[in-house]
């Protein structure tokens, strides 16, 4: 039985806090906190660029809240000029795995926890599954076409300087691995316990038809992934990448954007005091 809603621990999420910006790390030291003991927080990618911030601020996080999931962003697995820390693609990834298990923060190659507090039970999946350039502009059929059309519209992810997928011969079929490893673990969880999927990408292709530029949805995710929500015993999708929080319905499944995004984005906004905490399991207000 779920915890009344007005007690209980709180299952919060955040993602895309990009802490290089001075502001975002700001807003991390002085707000990113539980609301009360035993709360639990899931971080959907992109805290940095650089290995050492990434450790710095989970072990903050880890200090501070009960338990930390995380599932990798794009910009934790960049190799910059800058970072010390040289490994590249799964070697990188296997240091950050290392690393989180190290402070305590449960990653995509842990077992899956279950939240018991307010709004659960819920197991709570973090996923590192990639991209393949499958989410492609209307009419254009093939991944070289397409990211040739994404260049010459001036639109290139630096994911193509400094995301590099050794051992792999491409980010694709890094992607199609994860995604097998992935669909297994899925498959095999207790039907009886819902999943909440962590991802940094969506992972369904309609979130990213909102973007300014349509070309970017190539390094956005999957199709491989588009019926998982169906295929699995799924009650909420978190994601985070593209700095558009809000919340959307698919075949009566709610997905949830986490994002704070660059300072730039969320002064856009509107918000004094932009919302870095997300109480993903609270009643939606209503389905849009």
């Amino acid at each position: 039985m779920p915890i009344p809603a007005a007690s209980g621990p709180t299952l919060y999420a955040t993602s895309d806090l990009h802490v290089r910006h001075a502001d975002n790390r700001r807003l991390v030291e002085e707000a990113l906190r539980p609301t009360g003991e035993g709360d639990w927080l899931i971080v959907a990618g992109d805290i940095g660029d650089r290995f050492a911030e990434v450790e710095e601020i989970l072990a903050l996080l880890a200090g501070r809240f009960a338990k930390v999931i995380w599932a990798p962003g794009n910009h934790e697995l960049w190799t910059v000029g800058a970072d010390p820390v040289r490994l590249r693609g799964t070697d990188r990834y296997d240091a950050l795995v290392a690393m989180c298990r190290a402070l305590g923060v449960v990653t995509p190659e842990d077992e899956y926890p279950v939240w018991t507090g307010r709004g659960g039970p819920v197991r709570i999946a973090p996923l590192f599954v990639g991209y393949d350039y499958s989410f492609r502009v209307p009419g254009v059929a093939d991944r070289d076409e397409a990211i040739a059309l994404a260049y010459e519209h001036g639109v290139i992810c630096t994911d193509e300087a400094l995301l590099h997928p050794d051992p792999f011969p491409s980010r694709q079929e890094w992607c199609w691995d994860r995604v097998a490893r992935t669909e297994q673990r899925l498959a095999a969880c207790d039907p009886e316990v819902p999943l909440l999927l962590v991802n940094h990408y969506p992972l369904v292709r309609e979130p990213t038809d909102v973007l300014r530029y349509p070309d970017f949805a190539l390094w956005c995710g999957t199709e491989r992934t588009a019926d998982w929500h169906r295929r699995f015993p799924v009650s909420l999708v978190v994601y985070g990448h593209l700095h558009i929080p809000r919340t959307t319905w698919y075949d009566g499944v709610r997905f949830q954007e986490v994002s704070l995004g660059y300072p730039r984005e969320w002064r856009r906004r509107g918000n004094q005091a932009p919302k870095i905490l997300h109480d993903v399991l609270a009643p939606p207000v209503a389905a849009s």
